[in-house]
């Protein structure tokens, strides 16, 4: 008996937090970090007679994301319970949303050059086909990964193992808005879950609709992944792993990685196949490298589901969806295509001007006001980028305007000051705030593009020099840069330096 192929099979479960100022079903405030156990409530600690009440900015930040993952909203929607025990889910439920959820049939689209070349069309491993054999290949540019549903959630609190015997909650995060998605089995190896992941976190951050901090919480991934197997002839499909809260796409990646050699030994030894009501949950020891059974699951599919008593199901309205659909605005894709179109910018240029979407909207705006696209976009790329990651801020915190570096690549493009200037003017910029026009102004570096003015320069430079002459005559061309050099520095660096060129090319040829 020989294996003669096998084929990756994975789903992704993401959770991701919401960025509501409060809580999923009071008032407690929404966010990261603080003092253990100082933002609870009756609530969301769930003592008895606590009536819960739905935030509305909790429901229009999950249609917002629904829509920027290409979602239908559900018109009529309801939380459930979904029953289990937790220590750190004081309730012993958690609201959740099971049959009706409120967004449905999504998709992200993965650029093929984001993934290594063997897994693109007319590579080695590349698998053009869902699981049900329809092509999910689309124009041959993106990889078409289908959203089953997204449905609307509270977090449990979070349990602090220390060293010792004692292990302690803090259930400031009990109750936090989250939205979980839900994909079909479309990916078919590590290097797409864990892209699926960033690219979900990157369109959610686009929409406002989380931090997406992994380091903090704000997402997890639970990678659900088996194998097909195909044994002399004969196809076989291995037990589902669920590999839970992944944090980084470091640790999705890995973790899947580990899990298909551990399944096609195990299928090798142990002959254990798929049973639609068994689940093997495993946790990532990243550690160790490898992953570990946290528990069994006989019956993963009955958490004893019912309707939440006391929320009433609610419907959305259509004026809800379009002012829900209003926010979404441009996505980081389309965003990219629209850059290297309009402006002729390469892939690496426009990946990096749209990393964020306060940065590509800051580049827009200074492109809007600016004659010469190109120069603004080397301007923000090498050095307005290189003060950000200096300093360790985002471009919100930037002191300098879109319009400061418009002016300033205009200034250059218009011959009014050289590179090297700009430089010092953008220097003078970072320390006073002044536009470009102003600083130029006051230094008296206005460059000198009259071509009389500059043959002037020329001449004299020459006729000072007549040994830099007669060996260019000699054939010592590399003289030129030099004697370039001395008309520079006769003119105090305003020379336009095509002009200067040309003209001493000139004389020097005429002599």
């Amino acid at each position: 008996m020989s294996i003669d192929k096998y084929k990756i099979v994975i789903g992704c479960e993401i959770h991701c937090q919401l960025t509501t100022k409060t809580k999923a079903f009071c008032a407690c405030e929404n966010r990261y970090g603080g003092m253990p156990d100082s933002r609870v409530c009756p609530v969301c600690l769930g003592l008895p007679g606590a009536m819960p009440r739905i935030s509305k900015g909790y429901v229009e930040k999950g249609a917002i994301a629904g829509l920027a993952l290409n979602c239908k909203i559900a018109n009529f929607t309801k939380f459930d319970r979904k029953h289990y025990f937790y220590p750190d889910l004081t309730k012993g439920y958690q609201i959740t949303q099971y049959d009706i959820p409120l967004c449905s049939d999504g998709f992200i689209d993965l650029p093929y050059t984001h993934l290594p070349e063997t897994q693109r069309p007319g590579g080695k491993d590349f698998i053009g086909t869902d699981f049900t054999g329809k092509s999910n290949d689309i124009d041959g540019k993106y990889k078409r990964i289908r959203i089953e549903r997204i449905h609307l959630e509270e977090d449990v609190g979070k349990s602090l193992h220390l060293e010792g015997a004692h292990s302690y909650i803090d259930y400031n995060r009990s109750g936090t808005p989250l939205i979980e998605i839900v994909t079909k089995p479309d990916m078919t190896s590590p290097d797409e879950a864990a892209l699926f992941m960033q690219t979900a976190q990157e369109i959610l951050r686009y929409v406002q609709v989380t931090n997406g901090n992994l380091e903090e919480g704000n997402m997890r991934c639970d990678a659900n992944i088996n194998l097909t197997i195909w044994e002399d002839g004969k196809e076989y499909h291995t037990p589902i792993s669920e590999i839970k809260n992944l944090n980084s796409f470091r640790a999705i990646k890995d973790a899947c990685s580990y899990e298909v050699q551990r399944q096609l030994e195990e299928f090798k030894t142990d002959r254990k196949e798929f049973n639609p009501g068994f689940k093997n949950t495993m946790g990532w020891d990243e550690v160790n490298g490898k992953t570990v059974v946290q528990r069994t699951k006989n019956s993963f599919i009955d958490y004893r589901f019912v309707v939440e008593p006391d929320i009433k199901p609610f419907s959305v309205s259509e004026e809800f969806i379009e002012n829900a659909r209003k926010q979404v605005g441009e996505l980081p894709e389309a965003k990219r295509t629209r850059f290297k179109k309009d402006f002729g910018l390469s892939d690496f240029d426009v990946e990096t001007l749209t990393s964020s979407r306060d940065l590509s909207l800051w580049f827009e705006e200074a492109a809007s006001q600016s004659k010469d696209v190109k120069k603004v976009a080397n301007w923000i790329l090498a050095e307005v980028l290189a003060i950000l990651n200096e300093k360790n801020i985002p471009i919100t915190e930037f002191h300098l305007t879109p319009k400061h570096i418009a002016q300033l690549a205009d200034s250059v493009a218009e011959d009014k000051i050289t590179s090297k200037q700009a430089k010092d003017v953008f220097a003078t910029m970072l320390e006073t705030s002044k536009y470009p026009e102003q600083i130029i102004s006051e230094l008296g570096l206005t460059q000198v593009t009259d071509n009389d003015a500059i043959l002037n320069f020329v001449k004299e430079v020459v006729q000072e020099n007549p040994k830099a002459v007669e060996d260019f005559k000699n054939g010592k061309t590399n003289v030129v840069g030099w004697l370039m050099g001395q008309v520079m520095k006769k003119s105090g660096g305003k020379a336009n330096p095509k002009t200067a060129t040309e003209l001493l090319k000139q004389i020097l040829s005429e002599v």
